[in-house]
């Protein structure tokens, strides 16, 4: 093996035949020498000392309000001398996380791990736990940053991920099932994987090291040491591994991280363009040869995409030099590129090919004081849903802001809720927010969507 692949480190042919040593009978195992002809045998421990250390439990609660037909009903309250004080229950969840920065207590972890939590504990190696502080989530890459104080932490160096190569080999630490210290190891199997289902910006490494339950927010290092990936997420019918797992690679968890460290939230840009898939029916109408890449159906004033010169009916046939195949590829790259990015795109008009430059801008999202709508929803801000959203078809206003104390939080409403109706008029925009400004009902109901799905907010 060795002799054909020049690049494959001679002790690692020993390291897999350890591998498949595992599979034999505890008798033959037990025989193995220390060393052969002098040579101790090749482990990974030496380079786990220094990983496992930086590897935390991380146990969250998250305090969800327990909504109730008839408990939410003000009547039925009245006359059975209910409080108005919502019911509440509390979630625990388990995962990992990784210190990045020992000096401030920095650690790398999921958004599905910590996001919402009302109350964050940390345990190190060896067993001691502090209190954290969230620092701030991105749910559209699934990254989340929190920060500890506590001395002597330990940090894993990153490296830079977009040289990793498919075969390269990787070890998975973490949390799983709350076992402490859990080490796995594998290959990357496959770069770049996008489209597994679900919102947010995807652009997973693909690894075959068991990744189960409890793993998330846990490393993916290579053999020296680096971190190269955020462990985020399995493809399993059952539940447990296959061998399909996927991470975040290190630098974009790394490019979330100093924007939710200097502003606590992920500020994207925009080509400012409105686009469908090309299907067979659309390249027939447009004289194409092929029914793969994206056409051009608006583009917004003023936006990169005017700038850059493009119009209604251009077909996006290329991104940075690689073929662009549909609109899920496009909206990725407007992701998962820093704000000021330039992006080169392959254009063809009218049977003609070129390519224009566009720099990636952050999108102006108009806003509303919920105070000019209804006194009852002062505290309140909303905004028109960006286009991240628009293209998969969602519609209503964004929740942008709460006030703790107001009444629209005393009811429910939270940061990051989409309202899609107000009584049973249906939001699709601000526009028809406004136009029901005076209009004061005496109950107002707002139909709300979150992650949960949608439910009605009663406001008093």
């Amino acid at each position: 093996m060795a002799s054909r692949h020049p690049r494959f480190p001679h002790w690692l042919a020993g390291a897999f035949a350890l591998l498949l040593g595992a599979a034999l009978p505890v008798a033959s195992r037990a025989a193995m020498p220390p060393a052969v002809d002098g040579q101790a045998m090749p482990s990974l421990a030496p380079m786990l000392e220094h990983v496992t250390p930086a590897v935390v439990n991380i146990s969250s609660k998250t305090r969800v309000q327990v909504r109730n037909p008839y408990f939410d009903d003000p009547v039925f309250r009245q006359f059975f001398g209910l409080p108005a004080v919502p019911r509440e229950r509390v979630e625990q969840s388990l995962g990992s996380g990784v210190v990045v920065d020992a000096a401030k207590g920095y650690i790398l972890t999921n958004n599905h791990v910590v996001g919402g939590a009302d109350d964050i504990t940390v345990t190190l190696q060896g067993g001691r736990s502090y209190k954290a502080r969230l620092v701030g989530t991105d749910p559209d890459t699934d990254v989340a940053v929190i920060q500890i104080q506590a001395p002597n932490l330990q940090a894993l160096p990153l490296a830079d991920s977009s040289k990793l190569r498919v075969g390269d080999y990787v070890v998975a630490v973490g949390e799983p099932f709350g076992l402490s210290e859990t080490v796995t190891s594998g290959i990357v199997s496959a770069l770049g994987r996008s489209g597994l289902g679900g919102s947010g910006y995807q652009n997973f490494i693909q690894t075959d090291a068991s990744i189960n339950p409890g793993n998330s927010g846990g490393a993916l290092v290579n053999l020296r040491g680096q971190l190269v990936g955020i462990n985020t997420m399995i493809f399993s019918p059952s539940g447990g591994n296959v061998g399909i797992g996927f991470a975040i690679p290190s630098n974009l968890a790394a490019e979330v991280m100093q924007q939710l460290i200097a502003h606590g939230k992920v500020q994207r840009g925009t080509l400012g363009l409105q686009s469908q898939d090309i299907t067979p029916r659309i390249a027939r109408l447009l004289n194409l040869s092929q029914d793969k890449g994206v056409v051009v159906t608006g583009v917004n004033a003023g936006s990169p995409a005017e700038q850059a010169g493009l119009q209604p009916g251009d077909v996006l046939t290329a991104i940075d030099g690689k073929p662009l195949r549909d609109v899920n590829e496009l909206r990725n790259t407007e992701g998962l590129l820093p704000v000021g990015s330039t992006v080169k795109l392959g254009v063809l008009r009218a049977g003609k090919a070129r390519e224009v430059s566009a720099v990636l801008r952050p999108e102006k999202l108009a806003s509303l004081a919920g105070a000019q709508l209804d006194p009852r929803l002062a505290g309140v801000t909303f905004s028109e849903l960006g286009q991240s959203e628009r293209s998969q078809g969602m519609y209503g206003v964004a929740v942008s802001a709460v006030a703790p104390n107001s009444r629209a939080a005393a009811a429910g409403l939270s940061e990051g809720d989409v309202v899609i109706g107000v009584g049973n008029v249906r939001i699709t925009g601000l526009r028809m927010l406004r136009e029901l400004a005076g209009v004061r009902p005496r109950q107002l109901v707002l139909v709300v969507a979150d992650a949960d799905g949608s439910h009605y907010v009663l406001i008093q």
